[in-house]
């Protein structure tokens, strides 16, 4: 840590269910600090057992992804860009859940897609942390996979409106992108004084495009330094890796969310790193990246990016 930096520990006594820029903070952290925020899993832990089937365990769960926060952050004001450097995600149980609930997902009738399809049937999988807590088991699938944290919700307050917590936008949200993981900086546009940082909603892992609604859900301890880049406007949620930089759209029809993402990393290759406009939109059109981070929640996340190695600057 930075000289005069701090360690804080954030367990919240309750949880915010929306993005909201009037909740009281319910904590103040300096830029350089490091902060370590508890944080439950997107059904308040009531789902533990293949029993807990969710119609049932939900049943007087009015709201869900409950959300951390907000954390004010010293010195951030509109118009900056907070960066918030992932350092690590450690479970707080030692199992994951994952369900499918009627009328949700990427393979089914919902709300916003309508058919007169049948609902899902419900059902429960519990995934048990071994092997000194790399690798995730389900005994009735016979398969291990390997532990792959990263934070579903990541957000600050967005400007005027409190948003629910189910939504990605671009104050970041609900974007489900495995990419918001440790050894990455996320990096959000400001709305408000102190920016206002809520998280939640961890995930042992994720397929692309978070199939059937619900990925490995797990309750979690992370811990984030956080730093301000005074003056700095972006539009949407910026992700860097130690191999790539990355932009994440989030809309609705799909194809929105990619224009959207890749639409503000031509604006970054052409603002930061010397690359004129047409020969930006060039180098990503032969080599780009581009995955979908959701494709179930409120709007769709996709996440466009490039090799470091192509960066001039």
């Amino acid at each position: 840590m930075a000289d005069g930096a701090r360690m804080v520990e954030v367990r919240p006594e309750t949880y915010s269910y929306v993005f909201n820029p009037y909740r009281e903070p319910i904590a103040r952290v300096e830029p350089g600090d490091r902060v370590v925020i508890h944080t439950d899993d997107a059904f308040e832990s009531r789902i533990t057992k293949k029993e807990d089937i969710p119609s049932r365990a939900l049943a007087t769960a009015k709201l869900l992804n409950p959300q951390t926060g907000p954390i004010y952050v010293e010195g951030a004001e509109p118009g900056d860009t907070l960066a918030i450097s992932i350092e690590s995600i450690e479970p707080s149980r030692d199992f994951a859940v994952s369900v499918l609930v009627p009328y949700f997902g990427g393979l089914t009738s919902t709300n916003f897609t309508r058919t007169l399809q049948e609902p899902l049937p419900e059902r429960v999988w519990v995934w048990n942390l071994v092997d000194g807590g790399n690798r995730l088991v389900n005994e009735d699938l016979g398969v291990e996979l390997d532990w792959e944290p990263f934070m579903g919700t990541l957000a600050v307050a967005p400007d005027l409106e409190a948003i629910t917590a189910l939504a990605p936008g671009p104050f970041g949200g609900n974007m489900d992108v495995p990419d918001v993981r440790p050894g990455n900086t996320v990096y959000l546009p400001v709305w408000n004084e102190g920016a206002l940082f809520y998280t939640g909603d961890c995930h042992a892992r994720q397929g692309q495009g978070e199939l059937c609604g619900v990925a490995l859900e797990i309750t979690s301890k992370v811990t984030v330094v956080f730093d301000v880049i005074k003056g700095k406007e972006i539009e949407w949620p910026r992700i860097e890796s130690d191999e790539r930089i990355m932009v994440v759209g989030s809309a609705r029809p799909m194809e929105d969310a990619a224009r959207i993402a890749y639409a503000e990393l031509v604006l970054w290759l052409e603002e930061e790193h010397g690359f004129d406009r047409w020969d930006a939109y060039q180098l990503l059109t032969q080599a780009g990246g581009l995955y979908v981070g959701n494709m179930v929640d409120t709007t769709y996340s996709l996440v466009a990016s490039i090799d470091k190695t192509y960066l001039r600057s």
